[in-house]
């Protein structure tokens, strides 16, 4: 019976040091689980698809590969081009048809493109952009509201807080100076609230030039893997070549709220349009630009 008894106390010591070991297991993890959820701490990784931040070298080249001799549409998917700006392009975002369709729809509505006036707020003409453009209404139909809805999909932003879809034809030559798109003083803040955040959608290709072209950014921007097909004006800082239903999504503002001075981008000028595109000259784009609502 002694003997019986030295086991039964042996087994339960051991067994309320398991539960002891376990009991700090579990809660070690939930530690762990606590400072990853808040970004305290971190867990390195390296894969082959991973990428540096500023490294552009990592980059894919978008050129390659997008589309079959007939047009089809190939399968979606997006793609980190920087980090400041943040930068995201998102391949094949528009099929063929969505992007003659919406030519079709702006076509008989185009003018004189125009900026903001920052002490007014109204719209002006300027020198430093030379396309045309019109703005469609939000919800005005079932493909635009489709393709809205993608965008808040893309960009975890609800419809609501976007302006109406601006489609925008650039001629030969055409160009906008580099700007930016959030506000830098309080009468359009007040009234609209700010820009946080633009989606350009491209609805043709470009031959030569057109480069949505990202002057400020960080980085080594002869490392990307289409350098030797940029413009002049596109080697002048990270540039995104416009290809027909690609979308290019930018932060106008950092994280933490603020505003971020490397969004400045222009669009260079167009030198060869590649092919007829529904009797316009060059290529068109789609711009839409997100809302911070101003609650007051």
């Amino acid at each position: 019976m002694a003997v019986k008894g030295r086991s039964i106390r042996g087994l339960s010591r051991k067994s309320s040091n398991s539960t002891l070991v376990f009991a700090v297991f579990i809660g070690l993890s939930f530690v762990v689980f606590i400072l990853l959820a808040f970004g305290i701490f971190s867990i390195p990784f390296t894969s082959k698809g991973s990428q540096k931040a500023h490294d552009l070298s990592s980059i894919a080249h978008n050129t390659v590969g997008r589309r079959d001799d007939d047009g089809g549409k190939r399968d979606p998917w997006a793609e980190v081009i920087s980090w400041e700006p943040r930068a995201v392009v998102y391949h094949n975002f528009l099929s063929k048809e969505e992007c003659e369709y919406l030519i079709n729809l702006g076509k008989p509505h185009m003018k004189k493109s125009t900026v903001v006036d920052s002490a007014t707020g109204k719209s002006t003409d300027s020198r430093v952009r030379t396309s045309s453009g019109t703005f469609l209404a939000r919800g005005q139909d079932k493909v635009v509201r489709t393709i809205e809805k993608r965008i808040a999909d893309f960009t975890f932003i609800p419809v609501e807080h976007g302006e109406g879809l601006q489609i925008l034809h650039y001629e030969v030559g055409q160009r906008y100076e580099p700007h930016y798109d959030y506000f830098a003083d309080e009468f359009n803040t007040i009234n609209g609230g700010q820009r946080i955040a633009t989606v350009l959608m491209y609805l043709s290709d470009v031959e030569e030039g057109g480069e949505t072209v990202f002057p400020t950014a960080k980085g080594n921007h002869s490392a990307v893997p289409w350098w030797n097909e940029l413009s002049e004006c596109g080697k002048g800082g990270l540039s995104v070549k416009p290809k027909m239903g690609d979308a290019l999504l930018f932060w106008s503002m950092k994280p933490d709220a603020s505003l971020d001075p490397s969004s400045l981008h222009g669009g260079c000028p167009v030198i060869k349009a590649k092919g007829p595109l529904l009797s316009l000259d060059a290529f068109a784009v789609v711009r839409f630009v997100s809302k911070a609502v101003i609650i007051l």
